[in-house]
C-alpha cells in the first residue's frame, strides 16, 4: 500500500557485504552473478494499452492502461543518456505536475531528476534474443514506475518487465492528456480489475511477440511468465497466479492475501519485520502463505525493513519512514535505523535474480545461492522445496 501523502513511489536500498558466492566452476561463463548488475544495458519505453472488453467505472470508457516496459537493450545504448524521473510523465512535465511534485516532495522536478537515478535508456533499441517476461503490479496508490531499482536490474540480467498503472488505483494516471487520480471508493473494484489487468498485459505481450509490435517481435520468451508485485500488487500477483495458469512463477513483495490456492507455483515472498503499513496481521498473512505452500517457496524477511523498503522511495526522500530512514520498533518503540538503500536493494535484487534463474530459466546452479542466507545480520531467510525445480524446455 502506498502512502497517499506522497505523489509517486520510489526506493533505494543499501548494498551490504554479502557472504561470498560465485558460480560453480562447471557453470562459469554461463550463470550470471546475482550480486552484480547484469551484462546488458537496460531500456525503458512507455505505451498505452486498451482493453475494449472492459468498461472502466472510473472513466466510463474502455479499460486503458498506461504501461511501462523495461528490457535488455542493444549495446549502442551503453553510452546514451539515462532515463529521468520526469520522463515517466506521459506528454512531459506540465505546470500542473510541477506544482504537484513541489507540494508532495518540497523539491522541484529538476531536483528530483538530479536525485532519482535510473540505469535504463529511454526508447533504446531492443536487444536481439528472447527474454523471459515478468508482469509487475504496483501498490495501492502507487505507480507503474515505483520499482525502477528492481526493473532496471532485472532488465540488465535479461528479463522484460511490464508494469501498468492500475487506473483509479494508481496515484495518478494520464489518459488522453488528462489526469485520473487515485479513487479510494474504487479500491474494491480495483481488487477485481487488477488480476484482469495482469492477464490482459500477458495477452498483449503475446501479441507483441507475434508481430503486432515490431520492436518486440520474437523477443519475448513466454514459456514461464512471472507474476510479481508489491503490497496490493503483491496480493494481485498471488491472485492472478491462482486464476491464470499461464503464470508459472511469483515474486511477492510486502503483501499477501489471507490464503491462496496455487500451492505449487514457485514463489518468492518478501516482508519487512518492522512494516507498520501491513502491521502484524499483514506480515502473518505472508508467513502463512509461505507455510502452506507445497511447491518451491522462499521467504525473505528484512529484520530492519519496513513497507517501503521494497520500493523506490529511497530515491525521493531519505526520511520517509516505514522502511526508509529512521523508525521506531513496532513492539518496543525503540528508535532504530532501517536497513539502508544500498544493502536493501542488493538483497532484493540478488535473491530475485537467483530465483528467476532457477525457476524461469531452469539454471539450477542458482539454487546454491537460494539455499543460503547471505546476509545473516540483515535478514531471516527460509527456503523449502528448492530441489523441486520446474523443467524449462530449451
Amino acid at each position: 500500500m502506498i502512502n497517499h501523502r506522497k505523489f509517486f513511489v520510489a526506493i533505494i536500498l543499501i548494498l551490504g557485504s554479502a557472504q561470498a558466492w560465485s558460480p560453480s566452476a562447471s557453470s562459469a561463463g554461463k550463470v550470471l552473478d546475482p550480486l552484480e548488475m547484469g551484462p546488458y544495458p537496460a531500456g525503458v519505453t512507455t505505451t498505452v494499452l486498451v482493453d475494449p472488453s472492459r468498461i472502466d467505472p472510473a472513466t466510463g470508457e474502455a479499460r486503458t492502461l498506461v504501461t511501462e516496459i523495461w528490457y535488455p537493450a542493444s549495446d549502442d545504448a551503453r553510452n546514451l543518456p539515462k532515463n529521468k524521473f520526469t520522463n515517466f510523465i506521459p506528454g512531459g512535465l506540465s505546470p500542473q505536475f510541477e506544482s504537484l511534485i513541489k507540494m508532495a516532495y518540497r523539491k522541484s522536478a529538476a531536483e528530483i531528476d538530479a536525485d532519482f537515478w535510473n540505469h535504463a535508456v529511454r526508447d533504446a533499441r531492443v536487444r536481439d534474443g528472447k527474454f523471459p517476461l515478468i508482469v509487475f503490479s504496483h501498490g495501492n496508490g502507487g505507480t507503474r514506475n515505483q520499482n525502477t531499482f528492481w526493473c532496471d536490474y532485472l532488465a540488465s540480467h535479461g528479463y522484460i518487465i511490464v508494469s501498468a498503472d492500475h487506473t483509479a488505483n494508481a496515484r495518478v494516471t494520464i489518459i488522453k492528456g488528462k489526469p485520473v487520480l487515485y479513487q479510494a471508493s474504487q479500491r474494491n473494484q480495483s481488487a477485481i480489475d487488477r488480476p484482469k489487468d495482469m492477464s490482459f498485459l500477458l495477452d498483449q505481450m503475446t501479441l507483441w511477440n507475434g508481430g503486432s509490435d515490431s520492436r518486440f517481435s520474437g523477443r519475448i520468451d513466454l514459456r514461464v511468465p512471472v507474476a510479481a508485485g508489491m503490497s496490493f500488487g503483491s496480493m494481485t500477483a498471488i491472485r492472478v497466479a491462482d486464476a491464470d495458469p499461464r503464470f508459472k512463477a511469483v515474486i511477492a513483495m510486502s503483501g499477501a492475501p489471507e490464503t491462496h490456492q496455487n500451492l505449487k507455483v514457485p514463489t518468492l515472498l518478501m516482508l519487512g519485520t518492522e512494516d507498520t503499513t501491513l502491521g502484524v496481521r499483514g506480515n502473518d498473512y505472508i508467513r502463512s502463505n509461505f507455510g502452506i505452500h507445497t511447491g518451491p517457496a522462499f521467504l525473505l524477511e528484512m529484520v530492519n525493513g519496513g513497507h517501503y523498503s521494497f520500493t523506490d522511495m529511497f530515491k525521493l526522500t531519505k526520511e520517509f519512514g516505514d522502511g526508509v530512514g529512521k523508525g521506531k520498533r513496532r513492539a518496543t518503540g525503540e528508535p532504530f535505523e532501517f536497513t539502508p538503500m544500498e544493502s536493501t536493494y542488493k538483497i532484493i535484487n540478488s535473491y530475485s535474480v537467483a530465483f528467476l534463474g532457477s525457476y524461469v530459466r531452469g539454471e539450477r546452479e542458482y539454487l546454491e545461492f537460494l539455499k543460503k542466507n547471505h546476509w545473516p545480520g540483515d535478514l531471516i531467510w527460509e527456503a523449502k522445496g528448492a530441489e523441486l525445480t520446474q523443467e524449462v524446455s530449451r
